[in-house]
């Protein structure tokens, strides 16, 4: 499990795998080719490296933790 943490060091998210859930448990996307897509396939997030931008790198909406074992 990685959690994905806003620029103000907030955990929001996190990821299992590939898969996206929010805080309360909910599936919302999944990680591919560099991308944060939601349930639909759509692109929401680049993802380079470690860090999650804004679809034109703009904008940075956090980064990912480092790999955890589920809690």
């Amino acid at each position: 499990m990685r959690g994905l943490i806003s620029p103000k060091g907030e955990l929001f998210a996190y990821l299992e795998g590939s898969q996206l859930y929010t805080l309360e448990g909910e599936l919302s996307g999944r990680l591919a080719n560099g991308f944060i897509v939601d349930l639909a396939d759509n692109p929401v997030w680049r993802v380079i490296g470690d860090a999650v931008y804004a679809l034109d790198g703009g904008e940075t909406i956090g980064y990912l933790g480092t790999e955890r074992r589920g809690e």
